[in-house]
């Protein structure tokens, strides 16, 4: 919006100059995502903890410490990260931007399936919340349909071809499977992301991180020039989503002020699927969905934790991990979670390292 109305005045004054830089407004959000999230954190934990009577249902079968520790935190502060992130990204960012929009619509609408989720689970009191097959449903529909807009903005050679990091002519043809395969890029990333935020501060800062990342990918992606010496597939227009990613960052840097352990607000479903889903829709847009499993890396080893722990104990009725996800067996064999969570960030640091590494290496 800032930059929709500074946009006219642009040749007459330096301050107004300054919008045209997708770097100055990527700062911008980036802070004005903070404050957002600061000014009015307070309030809405509040209103979550007046609705909630007793916070977010706590698993019985979950580490026996967290039914002790975490009950009564509220959940649902995934409304304080969107609160920031949406807010911000629409104050500075190109409203003419296809991508920005196609990258929110997935953002917000897998929020909302996520605050329907949460909401059944603190009104009825227990786990379940929606059903594993609605929810399913509803991120395959939302997931496609994304897909499907974010195709349509692309550039005709690049629109249904999957890239490859490190080989830098290699595309893989996939005609109308493309936006399959988009969709289940979203849907993986939400669920991923969901399944690695049990403990204080665990998933947001690997979302943080990544979201660093990616807002640099987007910023090389989308200028001819950076792409063309990088040997990268130029994507028109998807500089813009670096100012998205900044303010996910600061949103996200706000929420973490208040979900530092102890912590006093939960992301809930409200805040994984939808910061899971919005990293999902920046490496389609960006080109870049391989990438995104090697940064987001931390969030694919606790999914694969889970399956494997599914499928070992279907077919032989014993557990390959103590409890998963990953970071409960940590938990189930000693591990102080200040441990767990600070190790967990080392790695996804690691892992961004590597996955940045792969835009040199051509």
């Amino acid at each position: 919006m800032i930059y929709n109305l500074l946009l006219p005045f642009v040749d007459e004054y330096a301050l107004a100059n300054l919008a045209r830089y997708h770097t100055f407004r990527a700062g911008a959000a980036c802070l004005t995502a903070l404050l957002i999230s600061l000014v009015f954190g307070s309030a809405i934990i509040n209103w979550l903890r007046g609705f909630q009577r007793g916070g977010q249902p706590i698993r019985e079968d979950g580490p026996a410490r967290h039914i002790i520790e975490k009950k009564g935190t509220p959940t649902m502060g995934g409304v304080l990260i969107l609160l920031g992130m949406v807010g911000s990204t629409l104050l500075w960012a190109d409203l003419r931007n296809g991508f920005v929009w196609a990258v929110l619509f997935i953002t917000c609408g897998y929020g909302a399936l996520g605050f329907a989720d949460d909401w059944l689970k603190v009104t009825k009191r227990n786990t379940k919340g929606v059903s594993s097959r609605m929810k399913l449903l509803v991120q395959a529909g939302l997931g496609l349909v994304a897909a499907i807009w974010i195709t349509w903005l692309m550039p005709g050679a690049l629109s249904d071809k999957l890239a490859f990091p490190i080989f830098k002519e290699l595309l893989l043809p996939l005609g109308i499977l493309f936006p399959l395969l988009a969709a289940l890029v979203m849907m993986g990333a939400s669920n991923a992301v969901n399944l690695t935020d049990g403990l204080d501060g665990l998933a947001i800062v690997p979302v943080m991180i990544a979201a660093t990342v990616f807002a640099l990918i987007a910023y090389l992606v989308g200028n001819r020039v950076f792409a063309d010496y990088l040997q990268l597939h130029y994507v028109p227009g998807t500089g813009e989503l670096a100012v998205f990613c900044a303010a996910l960052v600061g949103a996200a840097l706000g929420f973490l002020w208040f979900n530092a352990p102890p912590a006093a607000v939960f992301m809930g479903d409200t805040g994984s699927l939808s910061l899971g889903g919005a990293l999902g829709g920046l490496a389609v847009a960006t080109k870049h969905e391989i990438v995104l499993a090697i940064v987001g890396g931390l969030f694919v080893v606790e999914t694969v934790s889970v399956i494997i722990q599914v499928f070992w104990f279907k077919r032989t009725g014993r557990r390959v991990f103590l409890m998963a996800p990953l970071h409960h067996h940590f938990e189930k064999k000693g591990w102080a979670e200040p441990t767990i969570v600070i190790r967990f960030w080392i790695i996804a640091m690691i892992l961004a390292l590597v996955g940045l590494s792969t835009l040199k290496i051509r």
